[in-house]
């Protein structure tokens, strides 16, 4: 194998997503207690839908997730991959569960909020931010 060939196979070219795609595992950040339970499973919370018609979810979006053999409805309030300027970057993607008519199922949020997620006027989003306790 030549040198050539070794710089070649760990250069990429692609550019990271700022977005979430089908499938992606994602951690959910409220007190929720099939939140907790899932977190101590051990079992991987995915995202299996995107309410939006190009299948990708950014920050602030509903997503349809399976966590422990259910589905639940969830907004995205964090993302791992690269973001736009003046948006924090995450260690993971993160979640808050609601139920079918928007309600949280937590009581609190335990990571922090992007303030850019403030500007979202949907109604059952401003009931997730008046539960996070921590903005950056």
């Amino acid at each position: 194998m030549s040198f050539l060939h070794i710089v070649r196979r760990s250069f990429s070219t692609t550019p990271q997503l700022n977005e979430l795609r089908l499938l992606s595992r994602v951690k959910v950040v409220d007190n929720s207690k099939i939140g907790r339970n899932a977190k101590q499973s051990g079992r991987p919370v995915k995202v299996i839908n995107v309410y939006k018609k190009p299948l990708v979810g950014r920050l602030g979006d509903k997503v349809l997730v399976t966590i422990e053999h259910e589905k639940k409805k969830a907004y995205i309030v964090g993302c791992k991959q690269r973001q736009q300027t003046l948006v924090p970057k995450f260690d993971s993607n993160n979640v808050v569960l609601v139920d079918d008519n928007g309600q949280p199922l937590g009581t609190r949020i335990r990571a922090p909020i992007p303030s850019c997620l403030r500007a979202n006027t949907d109604p059952n989003f401003v009931k997730i931010l008046s539960l996070a306790t921590t903005f950056v």
